[in-house]
């Protein structure tokens, strides 16, 4: 099946202060292709995938969309402040058939379409942005980082959706076990240069070693080369200056080729030091419950902790991992159960919203003065782990450039805030990493850096991520929240996990037990209480009913004039797919919220 080409870029140039990100650049994504767009932190992905989207103009070159082909972004910071809650934003500029495919996503991406953009995190907004692309199903997609701030869930429902998918796509992101699942080809930004090879990211390792050692070993040529010609010439020139000026020229050209190549960015010089050594049992809790506003957080949970464990937490985002790992440092006080914590703890701690990095802050200032780290130094210089540096020499240690050193935090990158706050964290001695979601915007090296550095590591960690193939290699215990205070604990990491667990029950009859369920549950709260009489909840839920009766019968009325095209199933098959699927679940909402407002009039007495 012949490829159409869906957009062109060719001889694109582009710089940003002063510095070259690409010259003479060009590329072309098909129908059909599905590809991850890699390099390093600061190569340029999301400024190449913006002049991809046309948000970005090149100094020269030239963009060319296929003419009746569609090209979505999703927005990293999108621009919520025209509209009221995050579903209006996301439902903007959609046709009154497609917006149902908005609550499709909002319900596998987990975000509420209801809650207002002041109050909504940077997560939630980056989810809308997602939801918006999801529902607009433009022929192209490009995705920059869609995976984070995701759970597990929720980035196995994406996966799933772009598999069936018929849309092409171009993705940046850090999830290892996502690129694998997904793509067909792999577009590698280095040093400037933008290479493509037709095999997806699982690829991609064999295929950057293999041409980073064919570039040592042409190298490594030019040198003993050069080395042979400048003997030559030091030995015999002035014997034969004229014979011989063209092969002092061609020496001169062998030199400028060394000097014009590009040497690679070397990796970060990490390592976290455990200084002095815990007890051997770090942590040891005992039957701890807790739980808020009537809401169990822990039911009887029990978990031993020894002095380099490494044990993962995972499960949906809101389930309770944070909260877990405060419990178990002693942060959160439990209703019952022991808890025990081993000697001579030192505890650094990687937090997910970067909040121990004050923004206003100059890089220098958030190494060498910020007591609530416990980072302290002289001006000019840091301790690192008990031996002064220079600032700006480490730094440098993390792939800062000297000029960022008195630069603000707030104008570096998700990838560079991360390697701030390693480096901060790797100048402290300790013996108890907690981190949460390190993996965020960090590219692939230096994610292999970072599990490389973790199993050299001394000390205990206690590990909250989404990244399946991360914590693989990294976790020896995984414990796994499931809602409702269920929290349980099973040997290795997701994989062993996955393996581990009970299978879950499926098909027709399991959903209807588990309609049946839910019912009984209501009906039972609703007998709580003697007929004619209703708890504030009850009272609050028979008024609010109706009007959630009205919205599900308008929806159901919209997807039936949807599915009804009579062209839809033939020419687009996924939406025909998922709108069926949506019918049934609304369908399906109607008839309990009736059953929900029959029980409650009945016990009212009306």
């Amino acid at each position: 099946m012949a490829r159409t080409p869906l957009i062109h870029l060719s001889e694109i140039a582009l710089t940003y202060g002063g510095n070259p990100v690409f010259e003479d650049m060009g590329m072309v994504v098909h129908t059909g292709d599905r590809v991850s767009l890699v390099g390093r932190n600061g190569s340029g992905k999301s400024t190449l995938m913006k002049v991809m989207a046309g948000l970005v103009e090149a100094d020269a070159g030239q963009r060319v969309v296929s003419p009746g082909a569609s090209v979505g972004y999703m927005e990293q910071d999108p621009d919520l402040s025209l509209f009221q809650t995050l579903g209006d934003y996301a439902l903007s500029g959609l046709l009154d058939g497609e917006t149902h495919m908005v609550e499709i996503a909002a319900a596998g991406l987990k975000f509420n379409p209801d809650r207002p953009v002041k109050t909504a995190s940077g997560g939630e907004r980056r989810r809308a942005a997602l939801a918006k692309l999801m529902a607009e199903n433009p022929e192209l997609m490009l995705l920059d980082e869609p995976t984070n701030h995701l759970d597990i869930e929720a980035i196995a429902w994406l996966e799933t959706t772009l598999r069936q998918s018929r849309n092409s796509f171009v993705v940046i992101s850090h999830d290892r076990a996502f690129l694998n699942a997904l793509t067909r080809a792999t577009l590698w930004i280095d040093r400037g240069v933008v290479r493509r090879q037709e095999r997806g990211f699982s690829e991609f390792e064999t295929w950057r070693d293999k041409t980073w050692a064919e570039e040592d070993d042409q190298r490594h040529k030019l040198k003993r080369k050069i080395k042979a010609e400048s003997r030559w010439a030091v030995e015999g020139i002035s014997a034969r200056r004229k014979r011989n000026q063209g092969r002092v020229r061609a020496l001169n050209d062998l030199r400028a080729e060394r000097a014009s190549q590009i040497k690679r960015q070397t990796t970060a010089a990490m390592v976290f030091a455990s200084g002095q050594k815990s007890g051997a049992k770090v942590i040891e809790a005992k039957n701890l419950n807790l739980s808020f506003d009537g809401l169990f957080m822990l039911k009887d949970f029990s978990l031993q902790i020894q002095r380099k464990d490494r044990v993962a937490f995972v499960g949906p985002n809101g389930v309770g991992k944070t909260t877990l790992i405060r419990t178990l440092l002693g942060e959160q006080p439990v209703d019952s159960g022991t808890l025990k914590l081993g000697t001579n703890l030192k505890i650094a701690v990687f937090d997910q919203a970067r909040a121990q990095l004050d923004p206003t802050k100059t890089l220098w200032e958030s190494l060498t003065n910020d007591p609530k780290m416990g980072v302290t130094g002289r001006s000019d210089q840091i301790m690192v782990r008990g031996t002064p540096k220079h600032v700006v020499g480490y730094l440098k240690e993390f792939l800062f450039a000297e000029d960022q050193a008195r630069a603000p935090v707030k104008s570096l990158s998700g990838g560079e805030k991360a390697r701030l706050l390693l480096a901060r964290l790797m100048a402290q001695e300790s013996n108890l990493l907690v981190l949460d979601e390190p993996t965020n915007d960090l590219d692939i090296e230096t994610l292999d850096l970072l599990q490389d550095v973790l199993g050299d590591y001394d000390g205990t960690v206690l590990l909250v991520s989404h990244d399946r193939d991360f914590l693989d290699r990294v976790a020896t215990t995984t414990v796994a929240l499931e809602g409702n205070g269920a929290a349980t604990v099973y040997a290795g990491g997701w994989s062993d996990y996955q393996a581990q667990m009970p299978p879950k029950k499926v098909g027709l009859e399991d959903n209807q037990q588990a309609k049946n369920k839910k019912k009984d549950t209501i009906k039972a709260n609703n007998a709580e209480l003697p007929k004619g009489v209703l708890s504030f909840v009850q009272k609050h839920r028979l008024e609010a009913l109706p009007t959630e009766i009205k919205r599900l019968e308008a929806e159901i009325e919209k997807l039936e004039v949807f599915l009804g095209d009579p062209d839809l199933f033939t020419n687009y098959p996924v939406k025909f797919a998922k709108g069926t699927e949506a019918l049934i679940e609304r369908h399906d909402a109607l008839s309990d919220a009736e059953a929900e407002w029959l029980d409650l009039e009945d016990l009212s007495g009306n």
